[in-house]
């Protein structure tokens, strides 16, 4: 089985205000490392039964550009894993 994972985020210019709690938090929460910014997002995977063709990779990024994410608002990454 293969994983195809979209990650998708918010435009580094697009306000985060569950990124900016979640950075707050973290101190109040006992966590000592320093953050100096904190973007929330998500994540889709799709698992396959194959490695994707290029074809398929173009397709399933044509997906996450049209289904799976905002592009006015958001940016994605693709990555495979075996």
């Amino acid at each position: 089985m293969v994983k195809v994972i979209v990650d998708v985020v918010l435009k580094d210019e697009i306000l985060d205000p569950q990124g900016d709690a979640i950075s707050r938090a973290l101190p109040r929460m006992g966590f000592s490392f320093k953050t100096t910014n904190v973007r929330q997002g998500k994540s889709f995977i799709l698992t396959l039964d194959h490695s994707p063709s290029a074809s398929e990779l173009k397709e399933i990024e044509s997906a996450a550009a049209t289904l799976l994410s905002n592009p006015v608002i958001e940016t994605f990454t693709i990555r495979v894993e075996d």
